[in-house]
């Protein structure tokens, strides 16, 4: 276990992907924090979200599940979860919710068992796999590509018009640069030589390098992408990078998709609780299903657990690509998905493509 906590150097730059743009929280108590810089290793002090309460549906012994999930879309995806549980509307179970920031903090928690289910970046999860022996189970794809190509101009509509150009990006050594190279080379664009990509150390800074000239372009993930439009009228997005990656998946022989993030469970904790972990994947579809048809309401509720503001939320919602994906189809797009990551740096995903035993089957 003790691994966990040295590998996460290597993929926290994954987080910026679900790293949201606001302050710190937890259900109960919020801590301000500058989390906009999405490779920051700085952890939320956050208190857990206690739930107990009792329904219809509650157990004869109710079970104590610890949920961790970083600020972003992933957590976005359970606020309805987070606020029925508060609300002691939920009673199968005592889920107890907390928000981070940084993957460490996550990774620790697993690693320590003070968190039994947490959602991570998708590639994290194949980390946390492969350097605990299986003691991790991914039970669902919660989150798809957030990442776009935006520009200060009008010139890109294509990914071959992005030949010849510079592209500002944060994420270098993580999933945001493999995605870029992925995308520009299967479209027939070398990433070392037919485009400069400047590598910054912060979403911020690329925003700072697209608004500095007149045709600037990044490459940015949701909700920033929405931040970033607050700040500037003439900011536009011209490509979503998961419409893009799905355009080089029709003739593939090994289709995948474009994933941000998955929930994960203790191995342990699910082969001890395996109801409690049915029930959790049923309020999570729920709330899932809630945030995608309830896009203001959501948005309240999301900026009221300070993930992102409101007003911010509501406007990324639609971009922000929050799924709940279980089963075949989870272990197909998410085996693919880690085998293009594999193929580029082992590391990326631990040294190995996970196999069977990774996909939770309830």
């Amino acid at each position: 276990m003790k691994k966990i906590v040295s590998m996460i150097c290597a993929v926290s730059l994954s987080a910026a992907l679900l790293v949201g743009c606001g302050s710190s929280a937890s259900s109960k108590s919020a801590v301000s924090s500058e989390s906009e810089v999405a490779s920051s290793k700085e952890a939320v002090e956050s208190t857990p979200v206690s739930a107990e309460a009792t329904s219809e549906t509650a157990t004869t012994n109710p079970v104590n599940v610890n949920v961790t999930a970083m600020k972003g879309p992933t957590a976005m995806g359970m606020v309805e979860f987070m606020s029925e549980a508060d609300n002691g509307e939920l009673t199968d179970n005592n889920y107890n919710f907390t928000l981070a920031a940084a993957p460490d903090e996550v990774s620790a928690a697993l690693a320590q068992g003070t968190t039994d289910i947490a959602a991570v970046p998708a590639n994290l999860a194949s980390v946390l796999y492969n350097n605990t022996n299986g003691g991790v189970e991914v039970l669902a794809i919660n989150t798809l590509g957030v990442l776009y190509i935006v520009e200060s101009g009008d010139t890109v509509q294509s990914v071959e018009d992005l030949r010849g150009k510079t592209i500002y990006a944060s994420g270098k050594g993580s999933t945001p640069e493999y995605v870029l190279n992925y995308i520009l080379s299967q479209n027939g664009i070398d990433p070392d030589t037919d485009v400069t990509i400047e590598w910054k150390s912060e979403h911020a800074e690329c925003l700072s390098a697209l608004m500095s000239e007149g045709n600037g372009i990044a490459m940015l993930p949701q909700p920033f992408v929405t931040t970033a439009q607050t700040k500037s009228d003439n900011i536009r997005v011209a490509l979503d990078l998961t419409n893009e990656w799905d355009k080089l998946q029709v003739d593939s022989d090994t289709p995948s998709a474009l994933i941000t993030g998955v929930a994960v469970v203790r191995t342990e904790f699910a082969e001890e609780h395996p109801e409690a972990v049915t029930a959790f994947m049923e309020h999570y579809k729920e709330s899932v299903n809630f945030v995608n048809e309830n896009t203001s309401d959501a948005a309240q509720l999301i900026g009221s657990y300070d993930i992102v503001p409101a007003a911010v939320a509501e406007k990324a919602l639609p971009a922000c690509n929050i799924v709940y994906i279980t089963g075949n189809e989870m272990k197909n797009k998410l085996s693919g998905y880690l085998n293009v990551l594999f193929e580029q740096n082992p590391k990326a995903v631990g040294g190995n493509v996970p196999g069977d035993d990774f996909y939770y089957a309830d």
